[in-house]
């Protein structure tokens, strides 16, 4: 008997697996001309206060909806539902983190992918056309591992809001490098917060030069048409 132990790197094996996953996931979501957007931040950051104030400015012309995800209940999804607007709620029983085949189930509930058959991830390219061309994924509330995982988004952006400090970029920089944008949310309290926008900007270009910040409000709309346009450009490209 072999006294040489076989140790298996689960976690890279899973992430491995994902990553095949979202790139078929992309691919099928780009064929059918939808585009999906990661939304990321801590609990309390705004997420779903930003998306209200978002849809209404992309809709008209572009048909949104949102997957919401949590741990438990569908209070976000109810929320954006009675503003009129189609959201599924995504309750991930524990995982802190969507991947992509958690993003895809909920997708084909909206009808922008037909139901999965086979392999978790693989397109299936059969099933009517799509009612919406851009999806929001809120994800599960954090600053770790959603950063870690690929849910298959075209665009991933981080939130943080101003009574969280300006100081998110130094300890979480794994966040931040993957983010497309960063959002600076609840600007409406930077006279009440010690907050430092520019040193903001300073620490996230640091990490991720390409990425681009935006400061918004989505209680007064300071903000969010730039937000909007950029979203329109990145759909566009």
């Amino acid at each position: 008997m072999s006294g040489t132990s076989r140790i298996i790197d689960v976690r890279a094996s899973i992430l491995e697996d994902n990553g095949k996953n979202s790139e078929a996931l992309r691919r099928s979501l780009s064929g059918r001309g939808v585009f999906l957007v990661n939304l990321m931040g801590s609990p309390g950051s705004g997420k779903t206060s930003l998306l209200a104030a978002l849809l209404p400015l992309l809709s008209p012309p572009l048909r949104p909806a949102v997957l919401e995800a949590d741990l438990d209940s569908r209070v976000d999804a109810d929320a954006l539902e009675a503003r009129g607007w189609k959201a599924v709620q995504l309750r991930t029983g524990g995982f802190c983190h969507l991947d992509a085949f958690m993003a895809r189930r909920g997708l084909a509930e909206l009808g922008v992918l037909p139901p999965e058959d086979g392999i978790p991830g693989v397109p299936n390219d059969a099933g009517p056309d799509s009612p919406f061309d851009i999806v929001f994924l809120e994800n599960v509330g954090n600053l770790i591992c959603t950063a870690q995982v690929d849910t298959g988004a075209h665009l991933n952006l981080a939130l943080l809001s101003v009574p969280e400090g300006d100081d998110k970029p130094l300890k979480y920089p794994v966040m931040f490098a993957k983010a497309d944008a960063v959002v600076v949310t609840k600007t409406d309290y930077l006279d009440r917060e010690d907050f430092d926008v520019e040193a903001v900007r300073r620490r996230v270009e640091g990490i991720r030069p390409d990425s681009r910040l935006f400061t918004v409000s989505a209680r007064t709309g300071m903000g969010m048409p730039e937000l909007a346009r950029f979203l329109q450009e990145k759909i566009r490209t």
